[in-house]
């Protein structure tokens, strides 16, 4: 069943359009992610502009990670306290990242920073958890390994500390902050929940422990993907209602599958499995941008001329 997207000017499979909102789900339930880092680029490949991918995309980010947070509360695997101080940098990044965004599109570079954005983001990221993946799995199949006190970094070392009793931290607040903000202007530009950065960021530079991170993560998505859906609508009149929908609806279903899942599987194989996917998909984008287009011109005749 063929619909027609109004602001994206294309028609598209209404059962395609399911489909990806409830692969993006699966993995959002999975891996703690917003799911935006393959959703949007998915849209790029059916046909719908990046800027319509980007603002659109937000709203299955917020409807699959709601549906993954609710699991993750009833089993008490989310840090309130930390999804606040990430969620204040998150706002104030994303009303950053969104008025860049109005900014770069009204002078027409908004398609190209949005692919090249993905390109470079998805390509680092993704290398980085991959390797480190690695190295925890062998790490956990070394027999009678000790497992390493933690260290104290220069992190540890910041003002503004505070009590995160369910991540059994008591850190400063800055880099939560920092990390927030990062992520919030990543979602206005890119229609990314920013889950592929908050994600190893929280494990590796804040030490959270890595049954809290994904609840948590998904807390903070919530908000600031719906801040930024609403922003850009408001701004940028690029959120197609129509594409939001069926992808909500294959989102929300999606998510639960995709908790149960995360469920049955050890940290460290979910994490290789995210960076594999992140790689894949950041393969695609920069194929995209570098093979040459068959058609490199189009040609129209300006009327009045002889």
């Amino acid at each position: 069943m063929q619909v027609y997207l109004p602001i994206a000017e294309v028609s598209v499979s209404a059962f395609l359009l399911l489909g990806l909102g409830g692969i993006v789900g699966v993995l959002s339930g999975m891996f703690g992610v917003g799911g935006g880092f393959l959703i949007t680029p998915l849209l790029f490949f059916i046909g719908i502009p990046p800027s319509v991918a980007v603002a659109t995309g937000t709203n299955q980010i917020v409807a699959s990670s709601f549906s993954a947070v609710l699991a993750h509360l009833k089993r008490k695997t989310v840090d309130l306290r930390m999804g606040s101080v990430l969620l204040a940098g998150g706002l104030i990044g994303a009303a950053v990242g969104v008025k860049l965004f109005s900014v770069l599109k009204a002078i027409g570079q908004i398609d190209l920073l949005v692919q090249l954005s993905y390109v470079g983001f998805l390509g680092v990221i993704g290398l980085l958890m991959f390797f480190e993946s690695l190295r925890a799995i062998r790490r956990s199949k070394r027999a009678g390994s000790v497992p390493k006190r933690k260290h104290h970094t220069w992190i540890h070392a910041l003002p503004f500390k505070m009590k995160f009793r369910t991540s059994g931290l008591y850190t400063s607040v800055i880099p939560p902050l920092v990390i927030g903000a990062m992520v919030g202007v990543l979602s206005a530009i890119m229609g990314v929940g920013g889950g592929f950065i908050m994600v190893p960021a929280m494990i590796y530079l804040l030490g959270m422990p890595t049954k809290v991170v994904v609840g948590t993560s998904l807390f903070q998505i919530i908000f600031v993907t719906g801040f930024t859906t609403i922003m850009h609508a408001v701004t940028n009149f690029s959120v197609d209602m129509v594409l939001a929908v069926l992808l909500l609806i294959g989102g929300v279903i999606g998510a639960q599958i995709g908790t149960r899942i995360g469920a049955k599987l050890k940290a460290e194989q979910l994490r290789i499995l995210l960076a594999i996917l992140v790689l894949a998909v950041c393969a695609k984008l920069a194929l995209d941008l570098l093979i040459e287009p068959s058609d490199l011109y189009s040609i129209t005749r300006a009327g009045g001329l002889g």
